[in-house]
């Protein structure tokens, strides 16, 4: 599995989506190390926790605009909390959460299956349901995050009820509709190193 996804990580960008998405994940490697340097430390953790999900994206050889799509959405989501953009722009927050735990359903979709850890079944309505629960999952750990930042690093992280269950809610949609999606197109590249 490493090996694959070293290939798929050292293959060339062979359109101008992989080209602007290789330029986007640069672009997102730099300004976290910057923020390192510029920004409160708190504020470099949230920018870096969009690293592994921009990098994986390539790794596992998603087809080449969903690439994209992953990884601005998912520094888009660090930087709009970053700028404050949360509580600047009312509805921002549920559809951040929406879009990215939908495109990272779609990554956790292609792992799942790759490690074969859900068998090939041939029925389209697997992947709507290994789709949403695993955005489920993820919106919930993501609430559990922004829970342990409220409580335990700092107050100004907004915290309600209501707002987690929305969060939650919209997260399990956007995974829903990725599930859709991938009941009916392939989500990897054609060329890619199988995991």
């Amino acid at each position: 599995m490493i090996r694959a996804m070293y290939a798929n990580l050292k293959r060339p960008p062979r359109s101008v989506t992989d080209w602007l998405t290789d330029a986007v994940r640069a672009t997102a490697i730099v300004l976290v190390l910057v923020s390192l340097f510029t920004l409160p430390f708190t504020d470099f953790a949230v920018l870096s926790m969009s690293l592994p999900a921009v990098m994986l994206s390539r790794m596992i050889g998603l087809r080449s605009g969903l690439d994209l799509v992953t990884c601005v959405t998912v520094f888009v989501a660090a930087g709009s909390n970053v700028l404050e953009l949360y509580r600047a722009w009312t509805g921002w927050d549920l559809v951040v959460h929406l879009v990215c735990t939908g495109v990272l359903a779609a990554v956790a979709l292609v792992l799942l299956d790759d490690a074969g850890v859900v068998a090939p079944t041939g029925r389209r309505r697997t992947p709507i349901v290994v789709a949403t629960l695993a955005g489920l999952a993820l919106s919930a750990v993501w609430e559990m995050v922004e829970w342990f930042g409220y409580r335990f690093i700092t107050d100004a992280i907004f915290v309600t009820y209501d707002d987690t269950i929305g969060d939650m809610m919209a997260g399990g949609a956007g995974a829903l509709l990725v599930g859709v999606v991938a009941s009916r197109f392939r989500l990897t590249r054609a060329d890619r190193a199988p995991l």
